[in-house]
């Protein structure tokens, strides 16, 4: 499992273990992490060309001592100071020690200007804002981010990319595009959510030592913790052992979405899939092992889950009764537009509601934009006014749960899985999930990363559509258990 903090909790951590370390031993154990993992991207330091952007925090004061340990292995280290009268005395001490060049941002001019020297560089390394930053970067720093976005050689973040909101990953202004990101100690929840994610580039996480809580704000699955998740039959099992899922889905007007949620459910792990809707002529012509009822949800049969939603139209009377049943249901698409919120939080049973940006805009009834730029508030709200467990699709796929504690983020999924009905394959996959018995926490993390898995693996660098992801499920699956 990949976990991240809050700054406050990483803060608190860093004064407990300096309290016990020799003073500046923690920023050393940073700059020697920093500057291995710069020397490794380097490949060949000596006579290489390093620029430093320094602020006037620790994260300056760690490019600093990382460019003095670069300058003593032969590098041209050159630390641009954006406030000269603020950078860390020691690192700029260790740094002239080794043979580096010490410029303010205004000293910097003609030909051997600042951002010149950011553009012609073999490698530029961020240090202007700590995790602390608020608000994107000042005006002073922004020319020289924009220099490194146009230089030649890779820009290194420390920490994290200066201008993003380490605590929400929201980007308020000009950030600092990193090709890597070096982070101390944990991940931060801005490295692992977009749009600041975007930002960071590849993540390298150096062990500083921390000594951090049980629960993290955030956190990600891995192959081995999904392994443990899936559900895998045994000896004794059968289709009803195994579970049943219910699809309501579909509706004159779009009958392929009953027959791509059908798709997701039956690769979902459950035992049998019941399908309950107007499209059911579509589904048991491309899925005769479904199980076809024109008779509603109530008289569908036993069922351990539901799905409801994807492509229903305005078929309310069919969501409420779906949200009637006393078994874990899954709301999608249409549904979640038909889903009075007052229902939904009295339901005793799970529910997981799996909007996308712009369904969870409409429901919390703010413009996407603003879902867009601040996904975990948006998915943190979501879950606690509806008290259902709460899956926003995107770029990042966050599952929150109304009760609060970590909130999941996808690490798998490409951008080829931005086709119309692979919301439907997710739902469907998910719902079955649910009712082979996963908490719908699980249940929707576990789909989304398989799901995700499984359009990286369909996709192979080429569009694909929604049934071809619901395709490669199987091979995601089997990836997965290896």
């Amino acid at each position: 499992m990949r976990s991240a903090y809050s700054v406050e909790t990483v803060r608190t951590a860093e004064r407990e273990l300096m309290a016990r370390l020799p003073e500046g031993a923690l920023m050393q154990r940073a700059a020697a992490g920093l500057a291995a993992a710069c020397a490794d991207l380097l490949g060949r330091v000596y006579g290489s060309r390093v620029v430093l952007l320094v602020g006037s925090g620790d994260n300056g004061g760690d490019a600093l001592y990382a460019g003095a340990r670069l300058a003593r292995r032969g590098a041209g280290v050159t630390a641009v100071l954006l406030a000269p009268e603020r950078a860390h005395a020691g690192g700029l001490a260790a740094l002239r020690r080794a043979g580096g060049r010490v410029v303010g941002v205004g000293e910097a001019t003609g030909v051997g200007g600042a951002e010149e020297l950011v553009e012609r560089a073999d490698l530029v390394v961020d240090g202007i804002v700590g995790i602390g930053g608020k608000g994107g970067l000042r005006p002073d720093a922004v020319p020289l981010a924009a220099a490194a976005e146009r230089s030649r050689g890779a820009v290194v973040a420390v920490d994290l990319p200066s201008g993003v909101d380490a605590d929400t990953g929201e980007v308020r202004g000009v950030a600092v595009r990193a090709d890597l990101t070096v982070t101390f100690g944990t991940h931060k929840p801005g490295l692992l959510i977009d749009p600041a994610r975007e930002y960071a580039g590849s993540v390298r996480l150096v062990d500083i030592g921390l000594e951090l809580p049980v629960e993290p704000e955030l956190e990600a699955l891995q192959h081995a913790d999904v392994a443990r998740l899936l559900p895998v039959p045994r000896a004794e099992s059968d289709k009803y052992r195994r579970g049943v899922v219910g699809i309501a889905a579909g509706s004159a007007r779009y009958p392929g979405a009953a027959v791509l949620a059908v798709a997701g459910a039956l690769r979902g792990g459950a035992g049998a899939v019941r399908y309950v809707g107007p499209a059911g002529d579509a589904v048991i012509t491309r899925f005769p092992e479904t199980l076809v009822s024109d008779q509603g949800p109530k008289h569908a049969g036993r069922v351990q889950a539901w799905v409801v939603g994807p492509g229903a139209g305005d078929d309310a009377a069919t969501v409420g009764e779906v949200l009637a049943a006393d078994v874990p249901v899954l709301v999608d698409a249409d549904g979640l537009r038909l889903a009075e919120a007052g229902v939904v939080r009295a339901r005793r049973a799970p529910t997981l509601m799996t909007p996308h940006a712009g369904e969870a805009a409409a429901l919390l009834g703010v413009d996407r934009a603003e879902v867009e730029g601040g996904r975990l508030a948006a998915v943190r709200e979501l879950a606690g006014r509806y008290g259902a467990t709460v899956l926003l699709k995107g770029s990042t796929t966050l599952v929150a749960d109304s009760g609060g504690g970590a909130v999941r983020v996808n690490p798998t999924g490409t951008s080829w899985l931005a086709t119309a009905g692979s919301g439907d394959v997710l739902s469907g996959l998910a719902g079955s999930l649910l009712a082979a018995g996963l908490s719908a926490v699980d249940a929707g993390s576990v789909g989304a990363y398989v799901h995700g898995l499984a359009g990286r693996l369909a996709a192979d660098g080429a569009p694909v559509g929604a049934h071809d992801v619901a395709e490669a499920v199987p091979e995601a699956w089997r990836n997965v258990l290896g």
